[in-house]
Order: structure tokens, then C-alpha cells, then sequence
């Protein structure tokens, strides 16, 4: 029998607070954890905070130094009105993982599920460890999508990246080739393909082996949609700057493409954008994310975002965190800033503490568990198609809409890579949409 996950609460304030507290406590039961008191060690350590008590933050502070003394390895969340009224000083105090205000609080365990375990794995431009995730020009990962890759290396000289030294410059697969290739995958019965390459926006560059272009990246969307027996495409991560107004439009009324865009952001500021060589500024990313909303408004749009870069004030930070609050995108991908050698950034001033970056890295996965909530609810009631997968997980089966939202429902083997029309019903504890089939 594992070991249970150990839970303590401690609860500043009024009579209020203190029923709330049970009411989570419960929940916490309900998902197996053991409630101990706030004395003992413990896995996860939940506040709940008061705002009117006098010196509320210095008492927050106390406790939450009590906590990590007994456990400083334990995960600590902050709720109720404090956190409601200043996330901010709170989240910025050592130690503290996650900060729930009046509403999420009681969502609790859901932000915990999915802050143990990583986002789902997707394909990231400029992180080198996935470059040479790909064998030939497309590889089939299970039976429901494979992964066609359509472009190598990269000429962009971002200041963090050492793909072009490991990858060389950018060039691309010919159109044909391409195209046979996405013709082979449709005949194995395979529903979905995911365009990929270190930098996807810049393919036609390299086609000849020069710089010399004869297709764009536009063409190659275009081209792609008419492939017969394809049934679902979905561009995997294209950077902002290379992702056109066309593209996007084109996307919208496609037979074939998905409403799923991952757009790497990297920073919400312009000075850190700057640093990173980066090719656009906020403002760009800004008017992306319009375009899409515009012509798609139940897209899912996925960002990848690096924390710790050197240089990166607490401002700074703030700033990036305020930007994506904000913006309406669906998911997070974060990644904490590591030095690589032979890149400028080794040699920038202002390196960012790694307790800081852990932290910063921390707080931007709790607003991506946000994000994908709200953008969860918001698809509520609402009918998709969703694409099956194989595997029997606790005897569920799980599965992706067109805009990526993961569904589930009682195992049942002939739905495995069967696509289906439902109605998104309810999100279940573990953060999957529940469904019902519609006229099945």
C-alpha cells in the first residue's frame, strides 16, 4: 500500500475561514490525503489567510517559515482573502508554491494535480533536447497522430539557444516530399498529424540547400489541407513573428487544420524580449493572439515562456506575469532559464538566483493551471469532436478536441482512434472534461 500524501491547515481569522477550512480539508480526504495537524511534517501545507488581522503578511510569514522547518521539501499554498487581496506580496514570500484567491480555493486539489505533474508533452521550438526527437521525416508515436517534420535548424541567434550549433542553419523538406510523406501517414489509419521542425514558420527557407525560396510556410498549410484521408492537422509551435495574418485566416476555414496554436512568447517584456535577440516585441504578440480570438474565438493557444533569463528583475518578472494574466491564451509551457555553453547569455549580467527561478518557474505554472481552467469552462456546454486514444488509463479513456481540450470517459476499446462528436459536460477532479456522446 503507498503512503498516503500528508496534509496540514492552518486557518488566521474568522469563524468563516475555519468552516472553509474543513470544507477543504474535506476535499482533500475525498482524494485520498491524510489530514495531519499543522505541528507535523507533512507533504502539502495550506494557509488560509485572513486580511483583517493585524499584521497579516508578518503572521503569513511566521507560519510559512514554521512550515518549511518541518519540512522544507513540502509545498505550500496560500487561500482565502489575503491571497485574494495580494497575491503578489504573498506569492513573493519564501517557500510558497501556489496562491489561490476567493473563488480557486475550493478548486484546490485540481491546481495540485496538475502542479505535480508536468504539462503534456508537446513538441518546443528552442529547447535542444527535443531536436533530435525525430527519426526520418515523420515518426508515428502511437497510433492515433504522427509527427511530420517538415523543417531543420534555425538562423534565428536567440541568445539562450544552442540549436544552431547544434542543428545548423534552417532548411527545409521539399514540398513533395513532404506531401508523400503526409499521403503515406493517411493510408496507416492514422487521424492527426503534427507539423514539426525546429523553427516551422521559416520552412521554404533551404529548399536547394541555399537560402533560396520557392514555397512558404503559407503554401505548405495550403497544400497540406487537400491531402486525402487526413483528417485532423495541428501546427505544433510556430514563433510569433513567422505566424502571418494568411496563415491564420487560412486556419480558420481549413477542413483539416485544428484551432490550436502553441506560440512561443519566451518574455513579456520588451527588455528581456531584447536581450534574448528575440524578433518581435510584446505589441506583436499582442495582435497574434487578437487575430486568432477574432477568427477563431474558441482556439486553444498554448505559450511557451522562460523564467530566470539573466537580467530579470522581480519588475521584470512581474511584468511577463501581468502580461499573460491578462492575455487570452489557454496554457503555459515554462521553463526555467539553465546556462548553456557557448551561447551569449552565459555572459550577461544579472543572473537570476536558482531558489528565484524555481520560484518565478512555480508561480507561472499556477497561472497556466488557471488558464487551462477558465479556457476548460468556457468550452463548457459546448460541442466538439474528439480524437480517441489508446491507452486504458484507471479504465478511462482519454482523448483531445480539435482545440485541445483532454476529455475522458469510461474505457471502451472500439473508440480507441475513432473520432466522435460530443458535448463537453463537466471538468472531473482530475482536470480532464467529462462528456456525452451526441447522436451516437
Amino acid at each position: 500500500m503507498e503512503n498516503k500524501k500528508k496534509v496540514a491547515f492552518y486557518t488566521l481569522g474568522c469563524k468563516l475561514n475555519f468552516s472553509e477550512t474543513s470544507t477543504i480539508a474535506r476535499n482533500f480526504q475525498d482524494e485520498g490525503f491524510d489530514r495531519v495537524d499543522f505541528e507535523e511534517v507533512a507533504d502539502i501545507y495550506v494557509i488560509n489567510t485572513c486580511s483583517v488581522t493585524e499584521n497579516a503578511d508578518k503572521q503569513f510569514k511566521q507560519i510559512v517559515r514554521k512550515a518549511m522547518k518541518l519540512n522544507d521539501k513540502a509545498f505550500v499554498a496560500a487561500v482565502g482573502c489575503y491571497a485574494q487581496l495580494k497575491p503578489e506580496e504573498l506569492a513573493d514570500v519564501d517557500g510558497v508554491d501556489l496562491v489561490l484567491g476567493a473563488t480557486e480555493k475550493f478548486k484546490i486539489t485540481d491546481y495540485l494535480n496538475d502542479l505535480s505533474k508536468n504539462d503534456m508533452g508537446e513538441v518546443h521550438s528552442c529547447e535542444i533536447e527535443d531536436a533530435d526527437f525525430y527519426v526520418g521525416s515523420y515518426s508515428i508515436g502511437d497510433r492515433t497522430r504522427a509527427f511530420l517534420k517538415v523543417q531543420d535548424g534555425c538562423d534565428y541567434k536567440c541568445t539562450y539557444c544552442t540549436i544552431p550549433l547544434a542543428r545548423g542553419i534552417s532548411r527545409s523538406d521539399t514540398m513533395e516530399n513532404v506531401l508523400k510523406n503526409a499521403k503515406e501517414i493517411s493510408q496507416q489509419g492514422i487521424r492527426e498529424i503534427v507539423l514539426t521542425g525546429v523553427n516551422i514558420g521559416d520552412y521554404g527557407k533551404g529548399e536547394f540547400g541555399n537560402k533560396k525560396h520557392e514555397h512558404t510556410f503559407y503554401e505548405l498549410v495550403q497544400n497540406l489541407d487537400k491531402v486525402e484521408g487526413i483528417e485532423r492537422l495541428r501546427i505544433s509551435s510556430i514563433e510569433p513573428n513567422l505566424l502571418k495574418n494568411e496563415t491564420i485566416d487560412f486556419v480558420a476555414q481549413s477542413r483539416t487544420f485544428v484551432p490550436h496554436f502553441h506560440i512561443p512568447l519566451q518574455s513579456g517584456s520588451n527588455e528581456i524580449l531584447k536581450k534574448m535577440k528575440r524578433r518581435y516585441m510584446r505589441e506583436l504578440y499582442i495582435e497574434r493572439v487578437a487575430k486568432i480570438r477574432e477568427v477563431m474565438p474558441d482556439a486553444c493557444i498554448g505559450v511557451d515562456v522562460i523564467v530566470g533569463f539573466p537580467g530579470e528583475t522581480d519588475e521584470l518578472f512581474l511584468e511577463t506575469y501581468h502580461f499573460l494574466n491578462e492575455l487570452d491564451i489557454s496554457y503555459l509551457h515554462v521553463f526555467t532559464y539553465s546556462e548553456r555553453d557557448n551561447t551569449e547569455a552565459t555572459v550577461m549580467e544579472g543572473v537570476v538566483p536558482s531558489n528565484v527561478r524555481a520560484k518565478r518557474s512555480k508561480m507561472l505554472r499556477g497561472l497556466s493551471v488557471k488558464k487551462r481552467r477558465a479556457f476548460y469552462e468556457s468550452q463548457i456546454g459546448t460541442n466538439r469532436t474528439v480524437l480517441f486514444e489508446g491507452e486504458n488509463k484507471e479504465g478511462y479513456i482519454h482523448g483531445f478536441t480539435e482545440n485541445y481540450v483532454k476529455v475522458k470517459t469510461p474505457w471502451n476499446p472500439e473508440l480507441v482512434n475513432t473520432l466522435h462528436e460530443i458535448k463537453l459536460t463537466r471538468i472531473d477532479e482530475d482536470g480532464s472534461v467529462r462528456l456525452e456522446f451526441v447522436n451516437n
